[in-house]
């Protein structure tokens, strides 16, 4: 067969059950970016709403949401890094895509003339209310709000704020260093300013002294040193130590490594002291948590900070007190890391609570598919669980009353803000009510599976099963396979926007009367480090198409499900394993949707790992190609349909041109639908709906009755 027109998917799709349209289940605002003003009880969020994107905030006690700005198109113009002041008397977000090749905002709306990154500052209480400002400068502001700190041109400057950013070229230059600087972050007093000079193979953590009389580099090093953290009273800064470990292009294991440390130095005298070493072997190389910030110094002196020891990423501290100057090959002398809470988890988002004192975070500890709400003091002590239940919670932002807002959703409900005035407290929904388009009733609860890959490893997924699927029916069956793959679909609507819409689609799937399996492959996160670092992962085996296999065995196993008809669909890294899947195991596949997949590790590569040179490493670059899919080409039977925006940063559109291109001249049938201008996670809602509707549309013609 050759090439089938997109037209054919306008063809009739086999008949369902279905009860609601795939614009309906994608009809709920997305939130995203939670932030919460210092000292007021103020937060504010992203909502992203069928494409419109604005700037929402509530306010205590009431908790009422207000939207900020007043963006109504589907124009595919993102919005975030919000920054909301201390007094909760402005915020400041970004609005447009930032450049990437050739400084070339994404513009999927096709606009005459481009789009550009734009930074705003808007008012939100005062004379000045509702007004915004364009910035062409921003930086960190003081702990007074009284200055504001910048990088530009390689010099660190400061000026007076008011309210308004300064010109880039204004203000005192109290430091420049070689390389320039990042990570700039005032001291308690505001009398100093740490930063990070980046020297590529070693970085240095210098002090600027405020009033540009002078700065220095403490314990300058032949590593990459980062993350300075001050006291609480501005004398000492905490910062982390690391080498830079050459590895292999795709760093197949990453359990191994020189161990990182914690150095605190006498910021007065420079004195610098060891006080914590990370010990060999798990844990050794650093894994951290969502967000810049990856460590914490409390009102009673302890240090805190994630760490994988026993192969899991949890929160641990140790006594800020008690270092001293050690060599690489003895442990520090600082006082033993206490476990903050124990068990088997992953944290991925943490934080410290107004008191100074109390780290809250999510974790999936007692609910490995699911995320819930802890917090705990840094000695140790208070253990709490905010949280519990069927609902999944993420992103917490303690406010200065006490209470935390986070995100939240559930196996039928979408993502929502809400504010939390203390454990099991009444919840505060400052976003309303779920949208009435939004299906909610009409939703299946997934149920948590658990079945072999083909080497016997245990893989996790979540199935979905149609609504009034009779005993004794065989229905066409799906794989899901995220992205990634540093991933985990959960049960229920995730915390990411490219896979809370994932989740709805597969829910339409259902709806339509499809077995969905979302699988989560080895390789992806919530399981464990010796989980996420498989032998023979990636480019250096692609092993995880075991789990993939093992997973459409499973589902043809089943009574529920027609064997003949099992295909598979996935972005990304879930693209290159429904390619894997395809190429490597016909028989057990009827069809299959792969969007922006990698289908040569050879090119793949680059798009994390800019100086590859495959031709400098034979044996790998050889093992790399083994593990594509192009490497069993002439083994792909089924048809797929390929689907790729033009714009993507993440996975190279050429990915798609070689794969197509192979396919034709073997005779496959396939399909190709391109997104001029698209990136890699879709900007556009229309390009979501355009992209399921024809992923929807090609199973229908290939697996529903009458189908193959």
């Amino acid at each position: 067969m050759g090439v089938l027109l997109l037209a054919a998917l306008a063809m009739p799709a086999a008949a369902s059950a279905q009860s609601f349209s795939l614009e309906e289940v994608l009809s709920a605002p997305f939130p995203d970016g939670l932030v919460a003003a210092a000292e007021a009880e103020v937060i504010a969020w992203v909502s992203n709403e069928e494409g419109a994107r604005n700037v929402w905030i509530a306010r205590g006690p009431e908790w009422v949401g207000e939207a900020v700005t007043d963006l109504s198109e589907d124009d595919g113009q993102s919005v975030g890094g919000l920054e909301l002041a201390a007094d909760g008397s402005w915020i400041v977000y970004t609005r447009g895509d930032g450049g990437n090749r050739d400084d070339w905002a994404a513009a999927p709306a096709l606009p005459v003339d481009g789009a550009e990154r734009t930074r705003w500052l808007h008012h939100l209480t005062g004379p000045d209310a509702g007004s915004r400002v364009e910035l062409d400068q921003w930086g960190t502001i003081s702990p007074d709000g009284s200055r504001i700190a910048w990088s530009s041109g390689g010099r660190i400057r400061v000026a007076p704020f008011r309210g308004v950013a300064p010109d880039p070229d204004s203000g005192t230059v109290v430091a420049r260093p070689r390389r320039g600087a990042s990570q700039l972050r005032w001291s308690p007093d505001g009398r100093r300013i740490a930063f990070v000079s980046n020297r590529e193979a070693h970085a240095f953590v210098g002090v600027a002294e405020a009033d540009g009389s002078g700065f220095r580099f403490l314990d300058p090093y032949v590593t990459r040193d980062g993350q300075p953290t001050w006291s609480p009273d501005g004398t000492r800064l905490a910062f982390q130590r690391r080498w830079l470990t050459p590895t292999l292009p795709f760093e197949p294991l990453r359990t191994e490594d020189i161990p990182w440390r914690i150095m605190v130095a006498e910021v007065e005298s420079g004195e610098v002291q060891e006080l914590f070493a990370a010990e060999p072997g798990a844990g050794s190389r650093f894994t951290g948590v969502v967000g810049g910030t990856q460590m914490w110094w409390t009102q009673d002196d302890h240090v805190v900070f994630p760490w994988e020891a026993g192969g899991w990423r949890r929160l641990w501290s140790v006594p800020a007190a008690g270092g001293q100057r050690r060599l690489w090959s003895v442990p520090a002398a600082g006082g033993q890391p206490t476990l903050l809470l124990d068990g088997d988890h992953v944290v991925q988002h943490a934080t410290l609570a107004a008191d100074g004192r109390t780290m809250v975070f999510d974790a999936n500890r007692g609910d490995i598919d699911r995320k819930h709400l802890w917090s705990v003091r840094a000695d140790g002590s208070g253990r709490t669980a905010w949280t519990q239940g069927d609902g999944i919670e993420w992103a917490p932002v303690p406010l200065a009353s006490g209470a935390v807002a986070f995100l939240g959703s559930g196996a039928r409900t979408p993502a929502r803000p809400f504010v939390l005035d203390g454990p099991g407290e009444r919840r505060h929904a400052p976003r309303g009510p779920i949208p009435s388009s939004f299906p909610e009733d009409e939703l299946v609860t997934p149920e948590a599976v658990v079945f072999p890959a083909t080497d016997g490893m245990s893989i996790h997924g979540q199935l979905f099963l149609p609504p009034g699927l009779r005993a004794g029916d065989r229905a066409p069956a799906l794989l899901f396979l995220h992205g990634g793959s540093r991933r985990q679909m959960l049960l229920g609507f995730h915390n990411r926007g490219y896979y809370h819409n994932a989740y709805a689609m597969n829910q339409w799937l259902a709806s339509k009367g499809y077995v969905v399996l979302a699988v989560n492959y080895r390789s992806g996160i919530g399981y464990g480090l010796d989980f996420r670092e498989a032998e023979a992962y990636g480019a250096t085996g692609g092993s995880e198409v075991r789990d993939v296999i093992g997973a459409a065995l499973y589902l043809a196993s089943r009574e529920d499900v027609d064997p003949q008809k099992i295909g598979l669909w996935g972005g990304s890294y879930g693209g290159y394993l429904t390619a894997h899947g395809l190429a490597q195991a016909p028989e057990l596949f009827a069809a299959g949707v792969d969007v922006h997949g990698v289908h040569d590790w050879n090119e793949g590569i680059h798009n994390f790992r800019r100086d590859y040179v495959p031709e400098l490493m034979p044996d790998f670059s050889e093992l790399a190609f083994e593990s594509s899919p192009l490497f069993h080409i002439d083994r792909w039977e089924d048809p797929v349909l390929l689907i790729h925006g033009d714009d993507d940063r993440n996975v190279k559109f050429s990915e798609t041109v070689t794969l197509a291109k192979e396919l034709t001249i073997r005779g496959v049938p396939h399909d190709v639908l391109v997104l001029p201008d698209e990136v890699h996670g879709f900007l556009m809602h229309r390009s979501w709906l355009r992209v399921y509707e024809a992923t929807g549309a090609w199973f229908d013609r290939w697996m529903g009755p009458g189908g193959r």
